[in-house]
């Protein structure tokens, strides 16, 4: 699941409206529209804005290769 759609839920499953994450996040309802879509114009400031007002953080996890099987018929 993308980041934006995470956010979204996590704000609706906390009862917030975008206005009201804006506001606890400092940033404008625009703002937050355009994370949610995930507008790849947004910097990591603003997402970092929202996750502290979401109480999340973000997490780096490395990347997995995947196996044969996985990708078996892909050039098929």
């Amino acid at each position: 699941m993308r980041l934006g759609e995470q956010l979204r839920e996590r704000r609706l499953s906390r009862g917030l409206t975008q206005a009201r994450l804006a506001a606890l996040a400092g940033l404008t309802r625009q703002k937050v529209i355009a994370i949610e879509k995930g507008d790849q114009s947004v910097g990591i400031n603003a997402y970092s804005r929202v996750l502290g007002a979401l109480d999340c953080e973000f997490q780096v996890t490395p990347a997995a290769m995947p196996t044969l099987d996985e990708i078996q018929g892909v050039f098929d």
